[in-house]
């Protein structure tokens, strides 16, 4: 039993396959070098690029709430992709800090927090309940990924994989909103999302139970 749980938590700490949060990663830093390069050329800060990217994906959510979803579509991408740049930055740059990765970290909560809410005001307009009621489930589903994530590495659990993480939840919501499909795009995220958060819970727990109890 031990020896299976350390296989776990060791294979959460230390995947053997790429994630696609980790392929994306790679791509941005072949697609945005040169972009990198004038940022850092101009001595932009990440944490800038961070806060800006931040304002982008809440005005996105602003003209969700407003229906305007043409131009919602182009800030969150375009919000989704700085968030990006700002760690290639920071690390090409040599200027990853705590307190930047902290930053990033709260903004993009509050960056999906935006969007969903929009999409919230957006259905209560119409009286578009189940939509409401799904839209409030994906957030706290999705709330929930990145809380377990928190609590799990504050007990040393390196919880940063799972089914379905920000990478996955934000091409779903994107597909959604691009193919007006958005009620199934938001079943998908509160489902996967919860599967995630218990991923985690369980892995946290063999880890806990591997590792810190006697």
């Amino acid at each position: 039993m031990l020896r299976k749980a350390n296989e776990s938590v060791g294979s959460l700490r230390q995947p053997t396959q790429k994630s696609a949060t980790d392929w994306a990663h790679e791509w941005m830093a072949l697609v945005f070098t040169p972009l990198i390069r004038v940022l850092r050329r101009a001595n932009v800060s990440p944490n800038a690029i961070t806060v800006f990217g931040f304002a982008l994906g809440l005005f996105g959510g602003v003209a969700l709430a407003l229906g305007y979803w043409r131009v919602a579509i182009v800030l969150i991408v375009a919000s989704g992709l700085l968030d990006g740049v700002d760690g290639l930055l920071a690390r090409q740059s040599q200027r990853v800090t705590r307190f930047g990765a902290f930053l990033d970290s709260v903004l993009d909560r509050w960056s999906d927090s935006a969007l969903f809410l929009g999409l919230l005001i957006w259905y209560s307009s119409l009286d578009m309940h189940i939509q409401v009621i799904l839209a409030s489930t994906a957030l706290a589903s999705s709330l929930l990924v990145s809380y377990t994530r928190a609590r799990a590495e504050g007990v040393g659990a390196q919880c940063k994989r799972g089914l379905f993480t920000r990478l996955e939840r934000f091409i779903v919501l994107v597909a959604g909103l691009v193919l007006n499909l958005m009620t199934v795009a938001l079943c998908v995220v509160a489902v996967l999302s919860t599967l995630t958060a218990i991923q985690r819970i369980y892995y946290t727990s063999e880890y806990i139970k591997a590792n810190l109890e006697d």
